[in-house]
């Protein structure tokens, strides 16, 4: 019995640790081929010196279990660095199928607090770093599409994060980037849809070095099912880069434990009309005013409540 990804090759970023890791794992098992790609700097704020370890650990993991695997120790926010990881899976493998951009770092404070340095480094390893990967793939299914005459095979897998969409107080930068990164996913899926390239995001929910302030409360489980484990989140990821997911595109995932929510797109919740040519600002005080006076004030949702969570 054949596995859904024989065949295919696949490139996950920041692969050394929690979620990359879960997910190299997962696409190995479904039988793709993958380069293992991590910088490898200890401090989840991206400091420390780089390290080849948790790459190659990874790799070596995938070998040992009877899976092909290569791994890559370069920065994927250096365009040039990305540009070699994608080459890299090419000549191991023949070609590149699969890319799930996984990659990134944390250097939160308030954004009254935040420095310059602070707020580009994370754009720079989230935001960036999924466009340069992406850009490399792209022209390679391009050139592929060209040399064929018709559509390829190709598999985009971004990582955004709730932070995004219900906000995150400490995060003005980390949920900047992955704003940024659903934009990217959309209009890449937009473009590289008559190549046949898919590429979808996926919001999760997982306890990792990432993670271990937002979920500080919610300790793992002594008995049962952990929700929050990185390996539940990896079954999604193994899906959407599968054949089978060729009808989901530009889409987006919230993912933990046993649930995968579609996210809609936005919707227009209320609509006022002007009962002149355009409103005035009386006008507009008179309409939204009382629209918000029905409203909660400010309208805003603790933590606990959008991740769907209760303390325990």
């Amino acid at each position: 019995m054949s596995l859904p990804l024989e065949g295919l090759s696949a490139v996950v970023t920041g692969a050394g640790r929690g979620l990359g890791r879960a997910e190299a794992l997962e696409l190995a098992r479904l039988g793709a081929a993958v380069v293992v790609n991590d910088y490898g700097q200890p401090g989840r704020d991206g400091s420390g010196e780089a390290s080849a370890g948790p790459a190659e650990e990874v790799a070596a993991e995938i070998r040992a279990a009877g899976g092909r695997a290569t791994a890559h120790t370069g920065d994927v926010a250096d365009f040039q660095q990305a540009r070699k990881l994608v080459e890299l899976a090419i000549t191991e493998f023949g070609k590149l199928d699969i890319l799930v951009n996984n990659a990134g770092i944390l250097r939160d404070r308030m954004v009254f607090s935040m420095t310059e340095g602070e707020w580009d480094s994370v754009i720079r390893v989230h935001l960036k770093g999924h466009f340069n990967t992406t850009h490399f793939a792209a022209a390679h299914w391009r050139e592929r599409s060209k040399a064929a005459g018709g559509p390829v095979y190709g598999r985009i897998v971004n990582t955004s994060s709730e932070a995004f969409l219900a906000g995150s107080a400490g995060q003005p930068n980390y949920a900047a980037a992955k704003g940024g990164i659903v934009g990217l996913t959309t209009s890449t899926a937009l473009a590289l849809a008559k190549y046949g390239v898919t590429a979808n995001a996926i919001c999760p929910r997982a306890r990792t070095r990432m993670t271990e302030d937002v979920f500080a409360g919610f300790e793992q489980p002594a008995d049962g099912l952990d929700p929050l484990a990185p390996e539940h989140v990896a079954p999604l990821v193994g899906y959407l880069a599968s054949p089978a997911a060729a009808r989901a595109n530009g889409q987006l995932f919230v993912v933990h434990g046993g649930m995968v929510a579609v996210v809609d797109r936005p919707r227009v919740r209320a609509k006022f009309d002007s009962k002149q040519d355009t409103f005035t600002y009386d006008e507009l005080d008179a309409v939204l005013t009382a629209h918000y006076a029905e409203r909660p004030e400010g309208e805003t949702f603790a933590a606990a409540e959008v991740l769907g969570l209760k303390r325990t």
